[in-house]
């Protein structure tokens, strides 16, 4: 078998479930809830008994490879309703992780047709394409967390300057009180510790 049809039957395994994985990568606005998350997961299994029952009329490796198909079908459609549901960089990352596991199934069964050496590079190549989906997974969770943790640190850092801000202004504020005298003074002082929150 050439090349060419190797990289075919590896590329159609790859792209049966493409268009999910775009919409895994895509950044999330909201969580959904849980019944809506109970609900996805039904209709996922649903639809993995309508598509293995229809893998029932074929039979041998095209029997295989509609049945992986069916699963890998099956386990990205749950990954994304968990990643969606709990709305985690590590929820994403299962999903993305879900995707790559799912190619490489059907990859592999599709090698089953190949014999010798295009079979072992069919087999080969699977292995790296999950091996790169997995890790590509990890590194976009781990920037995700770090982006996380950065904004944090950003937040704190903002709070932190805004109440020495306020704490400078408050000084300046009763320096200016020191000019006066008397009531005046007591006034501007009282004024200045209600505007700066102080007791």
């Amino acid at each position: 078998m050439s090349k060419l049809m190797i990289a075919l039957f590896v590329s159609a395994g790859l792209g049966f479930a493409g268009a999910s994985a775009a919409q895994t990568n895509a950044p999330m606005t909201a969580p959904i809830s849980k019944a809506t998350y109970t609900q996805a997961v039904k209709d996922a299994d649903a639809q993995y008994t309508m598509d293995k029952d229809a893998c029932a009329s074929l039979a041998g490796n095209a029997k295989d490879v509609c049945v992986a198909e069916a699963k890998g079908k099956n386990s990205i459609a749950k990954a994304e309703a968990e990643a969606a549901y709990k709305h985690t960089p590590k929820a994403r990352e299962n999903a993305r992780i879900a995707h790559a596991q799912a190619n490489y199934d059907v990859a592999i069964e599709k090698c089953d047709d190949l014999a010798g050496n295009p079979k072992d590079v069919c087999v080969k190549e699977a292995k790296s394409e999950l091996v790169k989906g997995k890790a590509n997974a990890k590194v976009d969770r781990v920037a995700a967390d770090t982006n996380k943790e950065a904004a944090t640190k950003q937040a704190e850092a903002r709070k932190d300057a805004n109440a020495d801000k306020r704490e400078a202004e408050y000084k300046v504020a009763l320096e200016r009180c020191d000019a006066l005298a008397g009531p005046a003074k007591d006034a501007c002082v009282s004024s200045a510790k209600a505007q700066y929150g102080k007791s």
